[in-house]
């Protein structure tokens, strides 16, 4: 069994999130932050949205762990680089179909995926990391694994979407796994 190198509760209710991110963090005791329904997420960048969930973690989570959100969202050049930092808000949950239907008839369907990562040590001390996944959206959902925009991204490089390429590739990828990488090389660091 692998030594638990840092005990960290995760500023969120998806169950889907905490699975990858125990993916992207070996060795860390991850658990959801049990303590009601997260604030809202109307900070102006991903970087505040993290903040604001992680702070709320800090304040109303176990004082002996440390926390990590994340906020994440796409970007698509058709969209005026949106929807953004607006993205779970603007998918309501029907991510795949209001975006197929935003570019309905669109040549141009360059997308970044984008993860801001921050970690507060029980002391309030912060860590960040951030990671970007370039890719264009694809004409219809394919794959099976994943969730959110994964069925229609491509990934640049790559002919399939994230969905086809599985969660293995997502967990050595994704914009969420970049921004891990970036956390966790900061976190080596310093004294946890």
């Amino acid at each position: 069994m692998a030594e638990v190198i840092l005990r960290a509760t995760v500023c969120s209710a998806n169950p889907h999130k905490l699975a990858e991110l125990r993916e992207l963090f070996p060795g860390f005791d991850l658990e959801l932050l049990d303590a009601g329904p997260l604030p809202p997420e109307d900070g102006a960048t991903y970087l505040d949205n993290a903040r604001i969930k992680a702070r709320f973690g800090l304040e109303h989570g176990p004082g002996d762990r440390w926390l990590l959100a994340d906020d994440s969202g796409i970007e698509v050049h058709a969209l005026a680089g949106g929807p953004g930092v607006l993205t779970a808000r603007w998918a309501e949950g029907r991510h795949v179909e209001k975006l197929l239907a935003a570019l309905d008839g669109v040549d141009d369907r360059r997308a970044r995926y984008v993860c801001e990562l921050v970690s507060l040590s029980p002391a309030g001390e912060e860590h960040r990391g951030t990671g970007v996944l370039w890719g264009t959206i694809g004409v219809e959902p394919r794959g099976e694994e994943g969730f959110g925009f994964d069925p229609v991204f491509v990934p640049d490089g790559e002919t399939r979407t994230v969905a086809e390429l599985g969660d293995a590739w997502k967990a050595r990828h994704s914009h969420r796994a970049l921004a891990a990488q970036a956390l966790r090389e900061t976190l080596e660091t310093v004294s946890l």
